[in-house]
């Protein structure tokens, strides 16, 4: 029976990169986002260029029994997963007293509560291997609070923190959780977020989703705790830790303030 690697998330941006990343590895794939157009012309594209099985879900991961509805397609296809990328993810900027709450609970519910989810369906598939991995993608906002972009960066602290404790409750097992935390990506994200443009200071840091999805897939197979792409995120991550709380806030809202 084929084994599968699980990717959220898959149809643009990171979550592509990393299903490239892994098909040129030989990964079968089993994507799921919410756009099925997309969804079908990447599966296609994979299938034709590296020869592996992929199929698709369609689902809005940011909907409540999300999660469910993945676990189900999972058991009724018989799918066995090896690797489960949890990317799927999105950031609202703004002040979070003047962003509209039910946009807000969605993004958490999408960030946080699917991705545990998921975590908690799919480790009972993980555990029949020898070797399996769980790949959480948070961001460097996880090391900050970041004014206006308060919630987005709780909920990648929340998924900081939940790997690193998954990962030590795993341990004796065959499954090997890693977080990846990028900084400015190019892609969707600053759209979604309802950012009218990033900061000259933010572009000036962008990597490609590319780049990033070697990092976290590179990553994940060595059994890495913790992988921040990049040397000047690496340095601003670690600055987190020497430097004053409010310096660091002001620092950070100075970033994204200005929109």
């Amino acid at each position: 029976m084929k084994n599968f690697a699980l990717v959220t998330g898959a149809s643009k941006g990171i979550g592509r990169a990393i299903a490239f990343s892994l098909a040129r590895r030989n990964y079968n794939l089993l994507l799921v986002a919410r756009s099925e157009n997309e969804l079908k012309l990447l599966r296609e594209l994979l299938i034709q260029k590296y020869g592996i099985s992929v199929e698709y879900f369609v689902t809005d991961l940011s909907q409540r029994e999300a999660a469910k509805g993945v676990a189900n397609w999972l058991s009724f296809n018989n799918f066995e997963v090896s690797v489960l990328v949890n990317n799927a993810g999105y950031g609202l900027w703004g002040d979070f007293s003047e962003l509209d709450l039910t946009e807000q609970l969605n993004m958490v519910q999408l960030n946080v509560n699917t991705l545990v989810e998921l975590s908690h369906y799919i480790i009972p598939y993980l555990k029949k291997h020898s070797k399996s991995y769980i790949l959480n993608v948070s961001s460097t906002a996880a090391y900050q609070a970041v004014p206006t972009l308060a919630l987005y960066a709780a909920s990648k602290s929340f998924v900081l923190s939940f790997t690193r404790a998954l990962r030590h409750e795993l341990r004796e097992g065959p499954i090997s959780v890693t977080c990846i935390c990028p900084g400015p990506v190019d892609t969707g994200f600053a759209e979604r977020a309802g950012l009218n443009a990033l900061s000259k200071m933010a572009q000036a840091f962008n990597m490609k989703p590319e780049e990033v999805a070697e990092f976290a897939v590179r990553g994940m197979l060595k059994g890495r705790a913790e992988v921040i792409p990049g040397p000047t995120n690496f340095i601003s991550a670690f600055a987190t830790r020497l430097l004053p709380k409010n310096l660091i806030e002001n620092a950070a809202a100075g970033i994204y303030k200005l929109q």
